[in-house]
């Protein structure tokens, strides 16, 4: 082996060594990218149209999911930006579950943000349709058939009938019956004045007569 040899292949495995750190630092960032959860499916599907809106959305990542406070947030509202989010989001383990509440029509959004496993947040969003509620129909009132001109001019008293004339009462509110006792009372004096009368004028005659004779 001459001399010239041996530097070269001591140069060999140095330069290999060097390659190989060179690639080992460029991998090295990259790990803790690749690392980072994500999100894996939703339920209900992104763009998925459903006939009414669920009683939850559950969002699938593919580790487990920090449960610090605050760490986990979900928005859902419908097309006119009511939130339709019932009560703070549940988490369990790659599993982040949010109730929903209320009315909704058109699209839905769904916005998220949680923190993966290893610390760092991730967010995104979706979004799935719900039909629009059929308007309630209002109910029409009925029209009630009026009575007809000539039954109510049958049921109302007659203008032109006579009224029954009802007796006529004592402007001094005081009773008649003493003047019609008093009444009867001069008529049967009267009577007996003209019976006394009568009786004596039949006397004189029948006493005239006999003197006479």
């Amino acid at each position: 082996m001459t001399s010239s040899e041996t530097p070269r292949r001591r140069t060999v495995p140095a330069v290999l060594a060097a390659g190989l750190l060179a690639a080992a630092a460029l991998l090295v960032p990259a790990l803790p990218a690749a690392a980072h959860d994500e999100l894996v499916s939703t339920d209900p599907a992104a763009g998925a149209t459903l006939e009414s809106l669920p009683s939850q959305i559950t969002l699938s990542y593919s580790a487990d999911i920090l449960t610090d406070a605050g760490a986990t947030v979900i928005e859902v509202t419908d097309s006119a930006g009511a939130s339709l989010a019932n009560g703070a989001p549940t988490v369990s383990g790659t599993e982040v579950t949010q109730a929903l509440a209320g009315p909704a029509s058109g699209t839905v959004t769904v916005k998220w943000r949680v923190v993966s496993s290893d610390g760092h947040p991730i967010d995104g969003d979706f979004a799935f349709a719900v039909p629009a509620a059929a308007p309630t129909p209002t109910a029409t009132a009925t029209p009630t058939a009026s009575a007809s001109p000539a039954a109510t001019e049958s049921a109302a008293p007659s203008a032109t009938s006579e009224a029954t004339p009802l007796p006529a009462e004592d402007s001094s509110g005081a009773s008649p019956l003493p003047w019609i006792l008093l009444a009867v009372l001069l008529v049967i004096v009267a009577g007996v004045l003209v019976y006394v009368l009568a009786s004596r004028a039949g006397r004189k005659t029948a006493g005239g007569d006999t003197t006479g004779r």
